[in-house]
């Protein structure tokens, strides 16, 4: 089978990579893909948000699937002309990415379905917001935009002052455009924070194994959010026990809900999670796989990635069995200088070798390009070095060795990825 993935990040370099495993693969292509991802697949030129440019790609190059992994696309509406078209797809429609795509309409489905997730309220004007906040006095504030925002849209305000400037910034200045014409102000809630990426036909839900994301900048969950500065895989604080509860009271209720609404979800849907004292609760949905859960979720699979891909858009996901290596992985982020706010690109990334990988680990490439027989700089997030081991301990030792022999200039990245949860395995 050729196929095509739609994305050019660190996530789809992990899908590529998981891909290019199959036997039943025949070519890979991509686009807009980067530097790494060109050593592994065909690149092309396109926008991941183009669809007509997308569609007539795919009709070129007559692939038997297209695999639309970012959030944008999809909450676009991306899978829905590509089966118009007659084209198969791993990735929701525009109805089912909604429960991404706005946050408002994924809490009201919670609250209808009597899904576990934190009080809120929604707002579509500032100075009501603002009074809300006033009269609640509750911090910290947990302030969302409504719609997609690079994984940037969520301020936990730490007290009344931070709160109203995050609401005057996303409602009044449009620092996230359009997507924050209305907010959601929550209640925070306190725990253990949980990743699980599932796959799900529309009937069937199959949880992935388990992850932890670090979203800070910097170590000991300083700084400012990131889109994620590295993950682990499994989770510890992600028992069998509070598994089973999850799928009791999350999981199914969850695919039911969307189906009962119209929008039956089929792709690969992410619950975030928080292991509140009175319980899981979700903090968020995510249409897509997450981004680097995904750098530490895919090397542990053993069961071939296009046969379930397949299996999901033919809704017989039941049918497969779906294993996981017995093993834990970690993944360190290298971000540019500044990275996540102002920072310089173009800059030269040595110790890599031809394909774009380093000895002892899977090197994700997320914001390089590659010109002129050299990988350059050309994001914030830059690469994701991964290592798998039969320890948590293992997998980071071999991580961060990996990383030792990479560079470029400005570059940073935490040194205390997953020191909460090696505590916690002990």
């Amino acid at each position: 089978m050729d196929v095509l993935v739609v994305g050019g990040g660190g996530r789809e370099h992990a899908i590529i990579m998981k891909l290019s495993q199959s036997p039943k693969i025949g070519k890979l292509y991509c686009t807009p893909g980067n530097g790494g991802i060109s050593r592994f697949a065909e690149c092309f030129d396109i926008k991941a948000t183009d669809i007509d440019g997308v569609v007539e790609l795919a009709k070129k190059l007559s692939v038997d699937m297209v695999v639309v992994a970012p959030d944008d696309p999809l909450v676009l509406g991306m899978v829905d002309v590509l089966n118009a078209n007659g084209i198969k797809t791993f990735g929701p429609n525009k109805a089912a990415a909604e429960i991404e795509g706005s946050k408002v309409f994924s809490k009201q489905l919670m609250k209808k379905y009597k899904i576990p997730t934190a009080e809120y309220e929604v707002f579509s004007d500032a100075k009501e917001a603002i009074e809300y906040i006033k009269r609640k006095n509750s911090y910290p504030a947990v302030i969302k935009a409504d719609g997609l925002a690079l994984g940037k849209g969520v301020v936990i305000a730490k007290d009344f002052d931070e709160a109203q400037s995050a609401v005057n910034s996303i409602m009044e200045d449009k620092i996230f455009g359009a997507s924050g014409n209305r907010i959601v102000i929550e209640e925070f809630l306190t725990g253990p924070e949980v990743s699980v990426l599932s796959f799900c036909d529309g009937k069937t839900v199959v949880p992935m194994v388990s992850s932890m994301d670090h979203k800070r900048a910097l170590d000991n969950d300083e700084g400012l959010n990131t889109g994620g500065m590295g993950t682990i895989a499994p989770n510890p604080y992600y028992t069998e026990e509070i598994a089973k509860e999850c799928m009791e009271k999350i999981f199914l209720p969850t695919v039911a809900a969307m189906n009962s609404d119209g929008r039956p979800f089929k792709g690969c849907l992410y619950f975030g999670l928080m292991i509140t004292p009175n319980g899981p609760k979700v903090i968020e949905y995510n249409c897509r796989f997450g981004d680097p859960e995904t750098q530490v979720v895919l090397p542990l699979l053993k069961t071939d990635l296009l046969e379930i891909f397949e299996a999901v858009y033919e809704e017989r996901l039941s049918e497969i069995k779906i294993e996981w290596k017995d093993e834990s992985a970690a993944c360190v982020v290298m971000a540019s200088g500044g990275y996540p706010q102002k920072y310089s690109t173009g800059f030269e990334i040595s110790g890599l070798d031809e394909k774009g990988q380093v000895d002892g680990a899977f090197v994700y490439h997320a914001g390089t390009k590659f010109s002129q027989g050299k990988f350059l700089t050309s994001g914030g997030r830059v690469l994701g070095v991964t290592s798998t081991g039969k320890s948590l301990e293992k997998a980071l030792e071999s991580a961060y060795k990996a990383l030792g022999a990479i560079a470029f200039e400005g570059m940073h990245y935490r040194k205390d990825i997953g020191q909460r949860a090696l505590k916690e395995c002990k």
